[in-house]
């Protein structure tokens, strides 16, 4: 009885052998059939192992050698490379002469202006047609800009203030006799030879100034002692009152030096920000010198002033404002 087994091996001897050790039989007693054979692949990524198939003949169980003619492996058919298709060739055209009147020749073809015509896709729009430019028009100068041979400072100096009308204060009144008290007191208290001097102005404020010799440490750094001695008089006098009085203390005319220097300083830095453009910040101080930058600097072209910050870090900002008039 015909009967076949199928073994894998790496190549198609090798599944062979495996099929021939099984079987205990030799290649001349069985017939051998590749189904497939073996593919290396490419990288180890695709490789498949060859099988046979190997028939034998089988009596009572036990397998014996095929009688018949082994079969006779079929080699795969090769593939052949195609052909080459033949080129057919063409003769070559042989040139026509025309003769060209001699008049024709003469005559140059005008000159023709080159155009740059693009090849519109289908469905696209047309190019469009190039338009001249139109002329530049100078703009107007600012009159606030700076020009060759202009000076730093722009602008006209602050204009000094009116002075104003004081005049003394009636022994009788009673927080001129308040300030005159509580100062002598600090006065002495502080070891200082000063003698104040009280004055009422128009609108009802009071105007101290303190009369003496080498009134240095009561002024101290910037004014910062002076002030501190004008609001402890000011809260002092005002402390109860229904109505508040302002209260101005000064020393050896320091208020009024300040002031100036105060003016020069706005002036000075207004100049920088309008030819430099760019805002400057000043540094800290009290309400009534920003008050002096922003006094002396609010009809100057081309700036503004604010103030930014918390006392007492409180600033003076002198900002770049072209249109500032």
């Amino acid at each position: 009885m015909l009967k076949w087994i199928e073994t894998t091996g790496r190549s198609e001897e090798d599944a062979i052998t495996a099929a021939l050790f099984q079987l205990g039989l030799d290649r001349d007693d069985v017939s051998v059939e590749v189904i497939e054979r073996a593919k290396s692949g490419f990288l180890g990524f695709g490789s498949n192992p060859a099988k046979v198939r190997v028939s034998y003949n089988e009596v009572d169980g036990v397998p014996r050698p095929i009688t018949d003619e082994p079969a006779v492996e079929k080699p795969a058919p090769k593939v052949g490379k195609p052909a080459p298709a033949e080129e057919t060739v063409l003769p070559a055209a042989k040139p026509v002469m025309r003769e060209i009147p001699a008049a024709k020749l003469e005559e140059k073809p005008a000159p023709v202006e080159e155009e740059t015509i693009l090849s519109a896709k289908p469905g696209m729009a047309p190019p469009r047609a190039r338009q001249p430019r139109p002329e530049r028009r100078e703009r107007p100068r600012r009159e606030n800009r700076l020009q060759e041979g202009d000076e730093v400072l722009i602008g006209s100096a602050p204009q000094p203030r009116e002075p104003v009308q004081m005049r003394p204060a009636d022994p009788e009144d009673q927080r001129a006799g308040q300030i005159c008290t509580f100062l002598t007191g600090l006065m002495e208290h502080l070891k200082v030879q000063a003698v104040p001097e009280i004055f009422i102005t128009d609108e009802g404020n009071y105007k101290v100034v303190l009369q003496g010799q080498d009134l240095g440490a009561i002024i101290g750094r910037r004014g910062e002692t002076l002030d501190a001695i004008q609001q402890l008089t000011s809260y002092t006098v005002n402390r109860g009152q229904s109505k508040r009085v302002r209260i101005h203390v000064d020393a050896e005319g320091y208020r009024a030096k300040r002031e100036e220097s105060l003016q020069r300083l706005a002036v000075k830095v207004a100049g920088k920000v309008v030819k430099y453009r760019k805002n400057m910040t000043l540094e800290p101080m009290n309400a009534y010198e920003r008050h002096v930058i922003h006094t002396a600097l609010q009809d100057y072209k081309g700036v503004t002033t604010y103030s930014t910050g918390v006392e007492p870090n409180r600033r003076t900002v002198v900002a770049y404002a072209p249109h500032q008039r």
